[in-house]
């Protein structure tokens, strides 16, 4: 049966990938409506707090992305011990990543506004697997013809190249285009040729004596945030839920 899929739906050896991706994104969507019914006190759910401690769940997730990477390297690409391993990291990895935001900031943030973190790395984690599922490949290499693949200099110019425009597009405060800009260099090229963030690396350093500059970088930010941040709240609060609206101080709960 997996070797059948294999020949019919996806390229030979993605076949761990998919289901990595696939455990991956049930856990994250599982937890998340767990967690909601605790929040709203519905259902049999509830936390898990031997001796008054809270376990959060990133603490299983941690030993399920050990154990499952461990046997994924110790059992290939290939038969039922990787596509085991590939399920195991991809709920373990869903697990680790939902409490994104409390690793970040060592503290319990799952219902506040930095709790939002979770949900991006998320996101951008899936966005990241489906590409590689799609062909994608590192900084453009999978754009090299066969002949061009024989060429090492080719090779290593396209990579330090991409990897360049990647750079960039990372100093000018756009991480999300970085990111993904290492598997699709157009979007790597975009995020280093428009303005810099103004808060961003390269901001300060180039647009200190570059007033104009600066004042472009403030204005797009300002619109970009202005466009997009609505839009995105509301997706994330459709797949994470809505974080706790914390009370003006003065104005009672």
């Amino acid at each position: 049966m997996g070797h059948w899929f294999e020949r019919n739906i996806v390229e030979p050896g993605k076949l761990p990938l998919l289901l990595a991706l696939t455990a991956f994104v049930l856990t994250f969507a599982v937890t998340r409506f767990v967690t909601r019914m605790i929040r709203a006190g519905k259902g049999p759910f509830r936390n898990i707090t031997p001796g008054g401690m809270h376990i959060h769940h990133v603490v299983p997730g941690v030993v399920l992305s050990v154990i499952g990477g461990f046997g994924a390297v110790a059992s290939g690409r290939h038969g039922l011990g990787s596509g085991i391993c590939a399920v195991v990291f991809g709920v373990g990895a869903g697990l680790v990543l939902d409490e994104f935001a409390l690793i970040l900031y060592l503290d319990d943030v799952y219902w506040t506004e930095e709790g939002r973190k979770s949900v991006e790395a998320v996101v951008l984690t899936a966005a990241l697997v489906l590409l590689v599922l799609a062909g994608f490949s590192p900084l453009g290499v999978n754009e090299l013809s066969s002949d061009e693949q024989q060429d090492r200099l080719g090779v290593i110019l396209t990579v330090v190249v991409n990897f360049c425009f990647v750079l960039i597009a990372l100093f000018k405060g756009k991480a999300r285009l970085a990111v993904i800009g290492t598997l699709v260099p157009f979007v790597a090229l975009v995020g280093a040729l428009w303005l810099a963030r103004p808060t961003s690396m390269w901001a300060r350093r180039f647009y200190r004596n570059r007033h104009r500059a600066r004042a472009r970088a403030l204005l797009r930010a300002y619109h970009h945030d202005v466009r997009w941040a609505g839009p995105r709240r509301r997706f994330q609060d459709l797949i994470g839920g809505a974080p706790d609206r914390t009370p003006l101080p003065g104005r009672g709960p």
